[in-house]
């Protein structure tokens, strides 16, 4: 377990977005959300007691969970018998929102939707042999979800293994959508000068989504500050890494109410989004066999590499042999070695249901991972400078490297 490292820092950091966006603030129709430490939550099992309340998990250690969540869920956990502390209070959601310009002044290095889309345009006309802009379908709000191939023969759907990559499920985690970014540069710009990537390329079809959430993503930074936002935007926004068909809703590890941080949705699929990304992967079935062999699922933050189950605490399962964990476990392990990131099964922190780790796998038998990036702990939390993005998204380019290889 990781211990928690910069607390006040992260509050203080909360404290000012109240600030900033108490300014814009409209009406309080939402129940005010604060950070709560709840103590005493050393085991997987403990902590999966208060996952299942519907709280926004945002950091467990071996000594507390922080959270996210209303004074009544904080009653609910008190209830169960935890220690409960008030540890400071987040921005509203309610806000008086104006377009969408840019990030928050400091972290302008960060790529907005716009932005985004810009870069993946250009790559395309810069590359137009080894790349491919598309869209696997629209958000709920109808922006593209943009995927970009990268291939030596990118116009042909060759006979090769190919491998995926997603970022930004999670609304506020920033930081994955330019890792992708960087996948999409390296393994195009450094073609005519890398050997590596260049065999890498020319062996495997690579395709990368960058915002598998663009309206959550876009909403959290308008107004001109941050406003912790995780969901989807399809009514009160649905988990969309709870709303995916394999083990939906089955164990505990997902919220049937809307107003919870992991709202499963009504029913799998449900979210637009990751049933646009699902239909993709269903759709690279070819004559029997899924062509995708091996998926990075990147979010912030924590230092991890998770792998599935993350439905059960057992390492097997219906579904995952004994010879299947270990192959995950090794390959887990070999990708940390290169990043510093703790390895560990997804199941180990808390019981999740509904993600997408585990219906690549238990669907279409795909090596699936979430890697849960910089920082390790709530200092700076969710919203690191600007500054640390060529860094912390390069300490992945080994990782990357290990993923691709292992589909053959």
């Amino acid at each position: 377990m990781r211990k928690r490292r910069g607390m006040a820092a992260f509050l203080s950091t909360l404290a000012l977005l109240s600030m900033t966006v108490a300014a814009t603030s409209a009406t309080a129709a939402q129940p005010q959300r604060d950070i709560y430490e709840v103590l005493g939550t050393a085991t997987p099992q403990l902590r999966t007691a208060v996952a299942r309340t519907g709280v926004d998990m945002v950091e467990s250690t071996e000594e507390s969970s922080i959270v996210i969540a209303t004074a009544e869920k904080a009653k609910e956990l008190r209830a169960l018998g935890f220690t409960v502390e008030r540890r400071g209070s987040v921005p509203s959601n309610d806000v008086a929102t104006s377009a969408i310009t840019d990030f928050p002044p400091g972290d302008q290095a960060y790529h907005t939707y716009a932005e985004t889309t810009a870069e993946l345009q250009q790559t395309q006309s810069s590359f137009p042999a080894l790349a491919k802009l598309t869209s696997v379908g629209n958000s709920y709000q109808g922006r593209a979800l943009n995927m970009i191939k990268i291939s030596d023969n990118v116009a042909t759907d060759e006979n090769e293994p190919e491998v995926l990559f997603t970022c930004n499920q999670h609304a506020r985690e920033h930081l994955t959508t330019e890792m992708c970014l960087r996948i999409v540069k390296r393994f195009t710009s450094l073609y005519a000068t890398d050997a590596n990537i260049k065999k890498m390329v020319d062996t495997h079809e690579i395709y990368v989504i960058p915002n598998v959430n663009p309206d959550g993503s876009e909403y959290d930074i308008s107004g001109g500050t941050y406003h912790m936002w995780r969901k989807n935007r399809q009514g009160s926004g649905t988990d969309t890494n709870r709303n995916w068909g394999y083990k939906w809703g089955c164990c505990g590890g997902s919220s049937g109410s809307p107003s919870s941080e992991t709202y499963r949705g009504p029913s799998a699929f449900s979210a637009p989004e990751s049933k646009a990304v699902a239909d993709f992967v269903n759709g690279r079935v070819v004559g029997g066999v899924q062509q995708i062999k091996t998926h990075i699922d990147f979010h912030t933050y924590s230092e991890l590499v998770l792998w599935p189950f993350g439905w059960t605490y057992n390492n097997t399962a219906p579904g995952m042999t004994q010879a299947e964990y270990d192959k995950f476990a090794a390959l887990g392990k070999q990708m940390a070695a290169t990043n510093g990131y703790t390895p560990e099964q997804s199941s180990d922190l808390y019981i999740t249901d509904g993600a997408v780790n585990d219906w690549m796998w238990g669907t279409h038998k795909i090596l699936s991972y979430t890697f849960e990036m910089y920082p390790k702990g709530s200092n700076p939390g969710f919203y690191p400078p600007g500054s640390v993005i060529p860094a912390q998204t390069a300490r992945n380019d080994k990782a990357v490297d290990l993923i691709i290889n292992a589909a053959v």
